[in-house]
């Protein structure tokens, strides 16, 4: 599938800053990237590098006098995402996990899943698939916590949102990964592009590992997972931001949009998936 790609933020500028983005799609064997572009509304200090556990793509811009700054990038992908048979396995345990999945095990600064292991367990307990476990998880927090704008700000964890019982998709995913690593199933923090999401915005799923490979989950459902371009992975949001601040500067606005290229979209649900038996792969 072919998608049109766009990001857009704004800032205000106050002093000597850097801003390091993340807007730039991820590129991979099923999601080739093209027809970039990238501007700023005035000349900045401009650097690209790839970091971090999946090669996500930064760009790194600093600039020394106040005023507005905007950032604008555009991109066409075209990806193979879809629906595989959804993995009966159970998991066989760290032990034989390989060493790019194993930090995705651990506590990290937004998913204190070592302070949910008893509570984890009791909520969730195995089902014979880890697949069917990761259903359990998602389905609880999609029936207990209400996704509500506003109700959160970037510094809440996991532990907050499971405390509020609300949040918005970066919270959501948070509490999931938590949940699932405090059942010892490997997950990760993952942001998109997503074609008819409600919000003109980025949004936030997250990945587990089972039998060798990544399947996607969104506890929102507010996008369809066929409809999903990745932009970056990590432990949680402070490794996948779309941008960290650095100076004096602060953020204005965002936007972000992902238009299908072609007709007869159709759309892939999470209970699409159930009624099919299928789980979901991202590119």
């Amino acid at each position: 599938m072919k998608f049109h790609l766009r990001g857009h933020l704004a800032y205000q500028v106050d002093g000597p800053a850097t801003v390091i983005s993340s807007l730039h799609a991820m590129r991979s064997a099923g999601q080739e990237i093209s027809h970039e572009s990238f501007l700023t509304s005035r000349p900045v200090r401009y650097g690209e590098l790839e970091a971090g556990p999946g090669q996500n793509r930064f760009s790194r811009l600093s600039v020394d006098e106040p005023g507005d700054l905007t950032i604008d990038y555009s991109a066409t992908a075209e990806t193979s995402s879809g629906p595989v048979p959804r993995p009966l396995a159970e998991q066989s345990g760290p032990g034989s996990l390989s060493a790019d999945v194993i930090p995705y095990l651990f506590p990290s600064r937004y998913c204190q899943s070592d302070m949910l292991r008893e509570e984890a367990a009791n909520r969730f307990p195995a089902r014979g698939d880890i697949y069917g476990q990761v259903e359990a998880v998602v389905d609880w927090i999609a029936q207990n916590v209400d996704y509500l704008a506003g109700s959160t700000e970037e510094q809440t964890s996991a532990l907050e949102v499971l405390d509020r019982r609300c949040g918005v998709c970066r919270d959501f995913a948070h509490l999931a990964i938590a949940f699932c690593r405090a059942l010892t199933i490997p997950a990760r923090y993952t942001t998109v592009y997503a074609h008819r999401l409600d919000l003109p915005d980025f949004h936030a799923c997250f990945e587990i590992h089972t039998g060798g490979s990544w399947y996607l989950f969104d506890a929102t459902s507010l996008a369809p997972l066929n409809g999903l371009v990745r932009i970056s992975v990590g432990r949680d949001a402070s490794d996948a931001a779309v941008a960290s601040l650095f100076g004096g500067i602060q953020g204005i606005g965002l936007s972000a949009a992902c238009d299908f290229v072609g007709e007869n979209f159709i759309p892939i649900f999470r209970d699409d998936l159930r009624q099919a038996g299928h789980a979901f792969q991202l590119s």
